[in-house]
């Protein structure tokens, strides 16, 4: 399977726990988005360098694009595959709301 299509499931079962299986709905929230992008500027960053300095490297047969490590464009954003992105998003969703499903677990054991 390739990093794409495993992006793409991650992304898939993460908002699929958020809306239908822990219902927590975190992605309908403007707080969820406002905390999100700060998340993501700081991915960027990191991926970007990790990726661009060549600490990183991905086989071209398993992500978008080629291995021409590029800013922007050739399934390149900051360096970094379009797909960390995707995962990044897919582990940080799945994080929180397990953080919120076991708050709320734990409100209602204490009432």
């Amino acid at each position: 399977m390739t990093y794409t299509a495993i992006a793409v499931v991650g992304v898939l079962a993460a908002l699929a726990l958020d809306r239908w299986v822990a219902r927590t709905r975190l992605t309908s929230t403007r707080d969820w988005w406002a905390a999100y992008a700060i998340i993501v500027f700081f991915q960027l960053l990191t991926n970007g360098w990790l990726t661009g300095r060549g600490i990183v490297r991905y086989d071209p047969g398993a992500i978008l694009g080629s291995d021409r490590i590029v800013l922007i464009g050739d399934g390149r954003l900051v360096f970094a595959p379009i797909e960390d992105l995707a995962f990044g998003f897919a582990l940080v969703l799945t994080s929180c709301v397990a953080w919120t499903w076991l708050g709320r677990r734990g409100e209602r054991a204490q009432a």
